[in-house]
């Protein structure tokens, strides 16, 4: 495995494919996985392969792979029938900002209506 990668970490053992997932996307720099503990009819993390702790951990070097994971979000969105209707994205970033696994995740949210301020 590359440096990037920490065997300690959940989300990086999903995308080397050591623990089963229900995964919607692929491809080399970003994985999508449904949620096991979903809080909306659809919710799929968007995770890069590369391990990052968090989006403070985020550089400018980053930027593409920032913006993979969108991309790759709006096409999950896309493929599950959400954009008419909309749907949340989410980066918890930190305790208190709700993360609970460090490796950069963003939730895709969406089959339902979301409620404002969010917790």
């Amino acid at each position: 495995m590359s440096a990037t990668y920490d065997e300690t970490c959940l989300f990086c053992r999903i995308a080397a494919g050591e623990l089963p997932a229900t995964i919607v996307h692929s491809d080399d720099e970003v994985v999508a996985f449904r949620d096991i503990n979903p809080q909306a009819p659809t919710h799929v993390l968007v995770i890069p392969r590369e391990h990052i702790g968090s989006a403070v951990e985020l550089t400018p070097a980053q930027d593409h792979l920032w913006g993979q994971l969108l991309h790759v979000a709006q096409s999950i969105a896309e493929d599950e029938g959400a954009t008419e209707a909309g749907y949340r994205l989410v980066n918890n970033v930190g305790r208190y900002g709700g993360q609970t696994v460090h490796h950069l995740h963003r939730h895709l949210l969406a089959g339902r209506q979301m409620t404002w301020p969010p917790g």
